[in-house]
């Protein structure tokens, strides 16, 4: 497999973690993944109707484009898979993306084009992150409960999602979702030192004050390594400026034209 990938030209791309928060005998320790051109492989993916109902789509995609069979897509964390798909986008159909964007001054639609090789990566405090350790910690503003926690891999999120979809029929009868919460049980690793389930599991349900869930997860998006989506939209309609994230809809990876 992986000398059939190399028979097409490759890219090697940088993670926004630039590999600190993997083992250092893991593949992506380096701070690069190598992806090869899309092919018309590779869109015979995208236009699976067996995959795209199955959600798993953009997977197979992904992993059909990286070259090192060592590396896992399940291995990597949210914002480094983030940057493999713009660069699989770019390497596929070129850095040109336009999109429809709903205007939020007059609510009528505006077309946006993007150039995704402008995109850079956040701007976070290295200082925070041990080589080798995806561990963090952090004090509660209000109850001073001292929480360990770690950044979430794909894997990860794919597990939240298959345990949001269990809660579903739960939620329809009380109306109440679990989004937020399954999240932070999957995040955290300790409470004040006990590492077991059960405790965080508690802790979550019981005993975590909303200022405290806020507060934790304002930080958890300021140091988590990933690329900048965020650009100024400004109004064709009223001139006014909006601080937004570019969509990726349906046309990211279906431009028109090429469906």
């Amino acid at each position: 497999m992986a000398e059939e990938k190399r028979q097409f030209p490759t890219e090697v791309v940088n993670l926004p973690t630039k590999g600190k928060l993997y083992p250092k005998d893991s593949p992506l320790a380096g701070g690069t993944i190598e992806l090869k051109y899309m092919t018309a492989k590779e869109e015979d993916i995208l236009t699976s109707r067996n995959l795209i109902q199955k959600g798993i789509v953009l997977d197979r995609l992904l992993e059909s484009v990286i070259v090192d069979e060592k590396v896992s897509l399940n291995d990597l964390l949210l914002g480094d898979k983030n940057a493999v798909m713009i660069a699989t986008r770019i390497l596929g159909y070129g850095k040109d993306y336009t999109v429809q964007i709903s205007d939020p001054s007059s609510g009528e639609k505006q077309e946006e084009t993007f150039d995704l090789t402008s995109i850079s990566d956040k701007e976070v405090d290295w200082d925070l992150f041990k080589s080798g350790k995806n561990e963090f910690e952090l004090d509660l503003p209000a109850s001073k409960v001292k929480l360990m926690f770690r950044l979430l891999t794909h894997k990860e999120e794919k597990e939240i999602d298959v345990e949001l979809k269990a809660y579903k029929k739960f939620a329809k009868e009380s109306g109440i979702g679990s989004e937020i919460t399954t999240r932070l049980k999957k995040a955290i690793v300790s409470i004040d030192g006990d590492t077991s389930q059960k405790r965080v599991n508690d802790f979550v349900d019981n005993e975590l004050l909303s200022r405290d869930s806020l507060a934790f997860r304002e930080y958890l998006i300021k140091i988590t390594p990933d690329v900048d989506m965020s650009f100024t939209f400004t109004s064709e309609a009223t001139g006014e400026d909006t601080t937004m994230d570019i969509p990726l809809d349906v046309e990211f990876f279906w431009p028109a034209g090429r469906r």
